[in-house]
């Protein structure tokens, strides 16, 4: 398992093991420390958990996930069906026979069995025959789960078959089942005066920041300018190509929305079936997961790919939660079925609730989406380096993960008729306009968002990393290993230079209207940039990108990208937008608030020249489609 090891997956390790087991790395979560344990875990308590299967060769999947993927490699391109996957690297009849017969025999109830897991049901005393650990209860964030002691192992006869298992651990709180969607969330409006376009507005009563008089900040910017400030023509359509769209949840107005939006933002309108849904039959955890909440991420997701690549085909593949398990479900779906090219993610979690188990699973689906030439698309976050929301630097999950594509994020200023000005990394700082109206307090004042990224604590240095990310950042850890740095490419991400959206709201009568406010967030470059590919894809003929990032790299340094700095229009000149604020999110019957949101701030983390931790190896330029236009050679 050499070529999984170097990515991080945790594998089955006879020599820890008992004699005739073998371990399952990683299945013991780092939190259950000796120091938070609280005993025994009830023998009586119910778990539900899920064995994932490793398949017929592990480490053949992830060489050849490799291969097809790397442009040096003679197999570049050389991708299978969904059903030869399965073929040369599913599970056997046999083993899922053998795990099943083993389960059963230690008193499990398998529950359920797919090409990916078996489910799994018992009570504590047969989960710990079968998996031969004790569990116990540990203290977490100050509540208390479920964990074991020692790594899960398995019986040696199995050979293999078990990859993991997830569920042992139960943090976080599982809910109920059969619960319905609510309906739209709390309407949102942007309050203005805004520029239409970046620097097209700026009021000169205001007290200067940074030795200059500073803009408005942009009404939101739409298709037509995203489209320009990337490199598109209009040749470049994504026609012929899908994206597909992983959220939790579904959008009850999305089609509705999403048409009304392209209408109005000059938008090419959709065609029949070129928008659609793959729905579970049902959702869980609504109240925890705020559902609501993710109508809007469905609604920019889709809008954005569709004003970047309006030719191309969506699929948006909804969770039946926010869970990992229901998001696996997702992704595992579009593998499973083939339904599209390219798959964007703006979702994720901090590094430190990850556990080996967790991404050994998501690995194993992102490197059969490779062997099918399918790329995964995930934004890198929107808390800077975590330090200010978790006290912890560290990065995002599952961007984090070797064989995605992680997104981070920039501020974009795009000029009059469309032109491309600059871009800096997204950080912002806000510094309220001063009682007396003569100054911004505390200037350049506390931070509030920005592009994850940085060092991988769990994941070692992929590849396609090597001779392009500094040292600096690789060993920024510590130690002599090098690890994955994030992110590897970027597109616009700041809400203060962000995107216009459409989207049904609940106002405060009760009424659903649909309303238009800008939206940012790394949840907007990563189905910016997913629209990108498509338009690559498309501009070399519709042969599928697959794992972009061995591509990717292999353009680094050349007129593919705009190298992103902090400060653009030279060293010591620092940028800022002014923005208007209704204080209720809504109008202005509480009163309205001005501030100054500075740009290239963002939090430990610095946009320089060269590949840095803010926006990887840059953002696409004019010359990133071209390149596709045929081979790419460096």
């Amino acid at each position: 398992m050499a070529g999984a090891l170097a990515l991080g997956i945790p594998t089955a390790q006879a020599d820890s093991a008992p004699h005739g087991r073998d371990t399952l790395s990683g299945t013991k979560p780092a939190w259950a420390t000796a120091g938070s344990d609280r005993g025994a875990t009830d023998d009586g308590n119910e778990v539900s958990a899920r064995v994932y299967l490793a398949g017929r060769d592990a480490k053949g999947l992830a060489d050849y996930a490799k291969a097809v993927s790397d442009p040096s490699s003679p197999h570049y391109g050389a991708y299978l069906s969904a059903r030869q996957t399965q073929a040369r690297f599913g599970p056997t009849r046999q083993q899922k026979d053998a795990v099943t017969a083993w389960l059963k025999g230690s008193g499990i109830e398998v529950t359920g069995v797919n090409q990916h897991y078996l489910s799994v049901t018992g009570d504590v005393a047969a989960a710990e025959r079968a998996f031969g650990t004790q569990l116990h209860d540990y203290t977490k964030g100050g509540k208390v789960y479920r964990a074991p002691s020692n790594a899960a192992t398995v019986p040696a006869s199995l050979h293999g078959a078990v990859l993991t298992v997830v569920g042992l651990d139960n943090a976080p709180k599982r809910a109920k089942h059969d619960e319905t969607l609510p309906p739209p969330g709390p309407v949102f409006k942007n309050a203005g005066p805004f520029s239409a376009y970046y620097g097209s507005r700026t009021d000169r009563s205001l007290p200067s920041a940074y030795g200059a008089k500073q803009p408005y900040a942009i009404k939101g910017y739409t298709g037509k300018q995203l489209r320009a400030a990337y490199g598109a023509k209009s040749r470049n359509t994504g026609k012929g190509v899908t994206v597909a769209i992983t959220d939790a949840f579904a959008s009850p107005t999305i089609a509705a929305d999403a048409a009304r939006y392209a209408k109005r933002n000059g938008d090419p309108g959709y065609r029949k079936g070129q928008l659609t849904q793959v729905l579970p039959d049902d959702y869980r955890y609504t109240e925890e997961c705020d559902a609501s909440g993710w109508y809007g991420e469905e609604t920019l997701d889709v809008e954005a790919v569709h004003a970047v690549a309006p030719a191309a085909d969506i699929v948006y593949v909804g969770g039946a939660s926010c869970t990992d398990d229901d998001l696996l479900d997702s992704l595992a779906k579009v593998v499973d079925n083939r339904l599209a090219d390219i798959v964007s993610n703006s979702w994720g979690d901090v590094e430190a609730n990850e556990t080996p188990d967790v991404a050994a699973a998501y690995d194993q689906i992102f490197q059969q989406g490779a062997v099918e030439g399918i790329g995964f698309y995930f934004s890198s976050g929107d808390s800077g380096d975590n330090v200010a929301s978790t006290g912890t630097k560290q990065v995002d999950t599952p961007a984090n993960s070797a064989w995605v594509t992680a997104v981070g994020g920039t501020s974009l200023a795009v000029g009059k008729g469309d032109t491309y000005q600059w871009e800096t990394g997204w950080g912002t700082t806000k510094a309220n306009l001063s009682a007396d109206g003569t100054g911004w307090d505390a200037l350049p004042g506390a931070y509030t968002s920005g592009a994850g990224g940085g060092t991988s604590k769990t994941v070692a240095q992929p590849f396609y990393q090597r001779g392009v990310v500094p040292d600096a950042l690789a060993l920024a850890n510590g130690g002599t290993a090098k690890q994955r740095v994030t992110p590897d490419i970027a597109a616009v991400a700041d809400p203060n230079t962000g995107f216009l959206v459409g989207q049904t709201q609940t106002f405060p009568d009760g009424s659903l209207q649909y309303g238009e406010y800008r939206i940012g967030g790394t949840s907007l470059a990563a189905p910016v940039i997913a629209g990108v590919q498509a338009l690559a894809q498309q501009a070399r003929g519709g042969q599928p990108i697959g794992f972009a990032n061995p591509s990717l790299y292999d353009r680094y340094g050349t007129a593919s990208y705009h190298d992103v700095t902090d400060h653009p229009l030279g060293a010591g000149v620092s940028l800022g937008v002014v923005r208007v604020d209704y204080v209720n999110s809504q109008d202005d019957s509480d009163g309205l608030v001005t501030s100054l949101r500075s740009l290239g701030r963002d939090s430990s983390l610095h946009a320089v020249v060269g590949y840095d931790d803010v926006t990887g190896v840059g953002t696409p330029a004019a010359g990133y489609l071209t390149s596709f236009g045929g081979r790419h050679h460096r």
